[in-house]
């Protein structure tokens, strides 16, 4: 059906003007009448949920859905958000309503590495690590554009092409410098795998230079992109970006060459409000591009659109409004909010004790509130339920609750002392026996520039620690001497800075069930089970320098200091031993198979990781994760898990951005529900196994595959 779709969209093109086929190469794309070509604005998003389209089914954060290191949660999470645009399309389209987030092309997901923690985008990725972010990034492609074998229910978008990772303040004019091993090891392979296993259907090219081409006209991306890769779909501009060819990269002297150069460099869609339809057709009359150009992008963005049913009936015209917001949907947010819980620390005094605890101080400004459960790029759920009210429905005893502080301000009435709620917040301590204090940030701190309220560094963190407020708020809590429960929720790494607390429980932003989710956890309906997608770091001080790209002691992957929490680290209420590992060769690198057993008091799910170690200095420094399951064990049962270890796993990257098996190295194979580091050790990990691995194997049953 490929080919016919492609027949079609040239046989359209060869019919239109040259004014009626510029005008469907921006995002607000005009309609041609006489061709039975509807208006249509590209502009949609779904990075947790479908976006500012009104109400739709929220789910956690992305960092969050990443927490859970489920492939199969994340493609049906893809699910429900293809079905709910495509439900809200169908009904906008009945009423002639065509406007922005109304869609099908939706700009998600962002697959951006999340290499500092001081980019407020951060919590819109999947973490730091490209391939955990490349095998969920598939499965939620998978789930979003579900083909019935002809048509898509919905298009995804990968972006921003390539390696964006700000300054925010700095993006518009920013060249990223990176060397070539640490694109092909860190910034592209998740893209990749976007393009080549998910056939995602849209890529969007990111805001900065990439060793000084913009990367909405790069011809090294293009290459990448289309020789190398074979991408099969339109690839779109962030929006506005092209603006910033002359106002800030300084490459073109005008609109009109702006917009030749993007099109010219097969950027096929201008997604903007200033550079359009008349700054290409005025590039084309002065000779900035020929006419076969702007026939091929208009092609290409034809094509989508007739992928996803222009002009046609699709299976999916029938899926209406009951689809959005439904009972199953709403479940699903729930249990990823449960599984994208990370316990950090647990003394033992988590779950709490219903029968032994007699009252409870809820305290704190995220408390109470519904932000700290959307993050950003949110829809509007049609019921939220805050930690505090996920507390009162599950707890029978004595709440005192205090606000304690504001978010980030010294003070929450204007005409106020500073630290006005934190003498309420003691006295509700000192009438409870335990403390739970909800700390952290919401969107309003951390995310894009122009979206938060923290002009000083637009959107990004100028450091780890919690805002001053809270950090007083927290040291109050700590001399009272009441047991210390510390909820933190942000979207990136957070050092609370406390050693007094009984335990630590990252939420991040968790959806608009988090609150029920975190009150079956607290009090041992469920077991946490998530895993840090990113590292926890001690300190901004010892990072390198925020716009330095190269991975130097960034990542879990080359750290060698500052880690406060690892990635991949989180605990359960039980006890996991990892008994016996093996691994067969095959085809394809080899199958491992993990032995775990529930040592614990009690039943709960955890993630199987495997990491590769290898003696090459081409090879990351402490690792590469190769492998990821969840599984689930009553207490005392044993349970086998079968992870297929790609070759690609082992190879190592050299200095040309080369790939290669290095045959003399050692390799060593480690599996566990960490990683096999010291701190996670020490921090209430379990042990790893390990086995040493014959890459001379692997080779040659790959070479003759």
């Amino acid at each position: 059906m490929k080919g016919s779709f492609n027949e079609k969209a040239k046989e359209i093109v060869e019919k239109l003007t040259l004014e009626e086929k510029c005008g469907l190469l921006v995002y607000d794309s005009k309609g041609v009448e006489r061709m039975s070509i509807p208006d249509y604005n590209w502009w949609n998003e779904s990075l947790h949920g479908l976006a500012r389209g009104g109400t739709a089914t929220m789910f956690p954060q992305a960092i969050g859905l990443a927490a859970t290191f489920d492939c199969q949660l994340m493609q049906n999470v893809g699910n429900v958000i293809g079905t709910e645009a495509r439900a809200k399309y169908n009904e906008s389209s009945k009423r002639s309503d065509f406007d922005i987030y109304k869609g099908l092309t939706l700009w998600s997901p962002n697959i951006n590495i999340f290499r500092d923690p001081r980019w407020g985008r951060g919590h819109e990725t999947y973490g730091e690590d490209p391939y955990l972010t490349s095998r969920l990034g598939v499965s939620f492609v998978s789930g979003i554009q579900e083909n019935d074998g002809t048509y898509m229910k919905a298009a995804a978008c990968a972006k921003h092409f390539a390696v964006h990772s700000g300054p925010e303040e700095l993006r518009h004019g920013f060249n990223a410098e990176v060397s070539k091993i640490d694109l092909a090891e860190t910034y592209l392979p998740a893209f990749e795998a976007l393009v080549t296993e998910a056939g995602v259907e849209g890529v969007m090219g990111a805001y900065n230079r990439l060793n000084g081409q913009p990367c909405c006209a790069s011809e090294f991306l293009r290459s990448t992109l289309y020789d190398k890769w074979n991408f099969d779909g339109y690839f779109v501009s962030d929006f506005c970006a092209i603006d910033d060819f002359h106002e800030f990269h300084n490459v073109t002297a005008s609109k009109t060459e702006s917009a030749a150069m993007a099109i010219n460099v097969e950027c096929d869609l201008i997604a903007g409000n200033k550079t359009g339809c008349d700054d290409i057709l005025d590039a084309y009359r002065k000779g900035l591009i020929s006419e076969e150009t702007i026939n091929r992008a208009a092609f290409k963005v034809l094509r989508t659109r007739l992928r996803l049913g222009m002009g046609a009936k699709t299976p999916y015209d029938d899926i209406g409004l009951e689809s959005v917001d439904s009972p199953q949907s709403n479940q699903l947010s729930y249990e990823a909010a449960v599984k994208s819980a990370v316990l950090l620390k647990n003394d033992g005094i988590l779950p709490i004790d219903k029968n032994k605890i007699k009252s409870l101080a809820v305290i704190g400004p995220n408390a109470d509130s519904r932000a700290v459960l959307k993050g950003n790029y949110t829809g509007t759920a049609s019921g939220y339920t805050t930690f505090l009210d996920g507390i009162k429905s599950a707890y029978d005893g004595r709440i005192y609750y205090s606000e304690g502080s504001h978010l980030f301000m010294d003070k929450i009435e204007p005409f106020a002392h500073n630290d006005d709620r934190i003498s309420e917040a003691v006295a509700a301590a000192e009438h409870s026996d335990m403390i739970l204090l909800f700390v952290g940030l919401d969107a309003s701190l951390e995310g894009e520039q122009g979206d938060t309220g923290n002009p000083y560094a637009s959107g990004d963190k100028e450091n780890l620690m919690l805002p001053p407020c809270q950090q007083r708020l927290l040291k109050a809590m700590e001399k009272t001497g009441k047991p210390l429960v510390i909820i933190l929720s942000s979207g990136s790494s957070v050092n609370p800075m406390s050693s007094k607390a009984s335990a630590v429980l990252q939420t991040w932003y968790c959806g608009s069930h988090g609150g029920k989710a975190l009150a079956d956890i607290i009090f041992g309906k469920v077991s946490p089970s998530g895993k840090l997608p990113v590292t926890f770091y001690e300190s901004t001080e010892l990072l390198p320098d925020f716009s330095d790209y190269s991975m130097k002691n960034r990542t879990y992957k080359y750290a060698e200091n500052n880690v406060l929490y690892p990635f991949g680290f989180g605990l359960t209420y039980s006890e996991f031993k990892a008994k016996e590992l093996s691994v067969n060769y095959n085809d394809n690198g080899l199958e491992a198979k993990i032995e775990f057993e529930n040592i614990g008091g009690r039943y709960s799910e955890n993630v199987a990781q495997l990491y590769i170690r290898c003696s090459s200095k081409y090879f990351p420094l402490n690792g590469r994760l190769c492998g990821f399951r969840r599984f689930s064990a009553e207490s005392g049962e044993s349970v086998t898990v079968t992870i297929q270890i790609d070759y690609e796993s082992f190879l190592s990257v050299n200095e040309n951005g080369e790939r290669f098996l290095d045959k003399d190295a050692e390799f060593e194979l480690f599996a566990g529900v960490s990683q096999p580091d010291t701190l996670s050790m020490k921090l209430g990990g379990e042990k790893c196994l390990s086995v040493k691995v014959k890459p001379g194997k692997m080779y040659k049953m790959h070479k003759n595959a």
